[in-house]
């Protein structure tokens, strides 16, 4: 009988050098900045330096003083903060105040009708019926026009001898300054949006286990119970990105309260419309002024939504697979109780 020899453990293997790592991570990074110079090169030219000319041309003006004779100053001079108080308080404050309240109107607004129409698109369009393809070909048409090409269809829609007057049997004058003008931009940007909301949404909804709602229903839970429970737990990162893209472009609007209801109309003037006047008249320091404000809105708005919502939603979104989805929904599932 012959004797095996004993295994020989394989010589331990010696750690690579901390420098020679340091010098692999410093290559590495140097390599990374390199490939990423072109972008950041495009990123400065294209934000980094209309930023900080705006920042600039806000602490000057420029052709709206006049001199002892009576005559226009030329050239521009410094004025510090003077534009941004003006703003606030000086003879531009009501003018202000009143393109904010009609931003932020327009954007709590149309944002909440368009996730809420836009996640019953989504939840129409996932449903398996047929001719899915068509309905869900019909309900993104509105979002392929174009915003110029929507704002004068909804213009003609809204005449005064237009469909919805008839529809209505009364006389509303949509165009004119008034809340039928505010409400007009409100259903014509809801009309055009609501189907992005939906369509990300719908990315959302695809990516749930069709088990989860099959063990639900085996558990005896209810249609509003699995939508409660499972549905809308599991499509919160998608529906939220929506939601916040949505935010950051309402804030900016310009193009159709402009075209449906007209540029010097006090009740749908946003500050874009404003800033874009004010460059008009030649006042370009104001201008500026309020699109920096406008800037700052914005910021302000994206960090409190991110924060108080998620701290990284597209990440969040990302890393939920199908396992991880599936083993929230029957913890949520199981915290339930009885089935309602």
């Amino acid at each position: 009988m012959t004797a095996t020899a004993p295994a020989v453990a394989p010589p331990p293997t010696k750690p690579a050098p901390k420098s020679r790592t340091r010098r692999a991570d410093h290559g590495g990074g140097r390599l990374a900045a390199v490939l990423l110079s072109p972008t950041f090169l495009v990123l400065a030219l294209v934000i980094g330096y209309p930023l900080v000319s705006a920042l600039r041309e806000s602490l000057y003006q420029r052709g709206e003083g006049l001199d002892a004779n009576g005559f226009v100053v030329n050239g521009e001079h410094f004025v510090g903060l003077r534009n941004y108080t003006d703003a606030f308080t000086g003879a531009n404050g009501s003018r202000f105040w009143n393109a904010f309240g009609n931003t932020t109107f327009f954007t709590v607004t149309s944002v909440v009708l368009e996730a809420v129409i836009g996640l019953a698109m989504a939840l129409v369009m996932h449903h398996a019926l047929r001719g899915r393809a068509l309905l869900r070909a019909g309900i993104l048409v509105p979002w392929a026009v174009p915003t110029a090409v929507s704002g004068l269809l909804w213009r003609w829609i809204f005449d005064a001898n237009g469909i919805a007057n008839k529809l209505l049997g009364r006389q509303i004058l949509w165009a004119a300054d008034g809340w039928p003008a505010k409400w007009a931009v409100v259903i014509a940007d809801t009309w055009k949006t609501a189907p992005f909301i939906g369509l990300l949404t719908l990315a959302g909804l695809q990516l749930i286990p069709a088990e989860l709602h099959e063990a639900a229903r085996v558990d005896g839970a209810s249609a509003w119970v699995q939508f409660r429970k499972i549905t809308l737990p599991l499509i919160k990162p998608a529906l939220l990105v929506a939601v916040l893209f949505r935010l950051l472009d309402v804030l900016r609007m310009f193009d159709l309260p402009y075209l449906l209801v007209g540029n010097q109309k006090y009740s749908v003037q946003t500050l874009s419309v404003l800033a874009f006047n004010e460059a008009n008249n030649l006042h370009y320091g104001p201008a500026a002024a309020y699109a920096t404000l406008l800037f700052l809105y914005v910021v302000i708005v994206a960090y409190a939504f991110v924060k108080i919502l998620g701290t990284d939603l597209i990440a969040e979104a990302r890393t939920k697979t199908p396992e991880r989805r599936r083993r929230s929904a029957t913890r949520s599932l199981a915290g339930r109780g009885t089935p309602a």
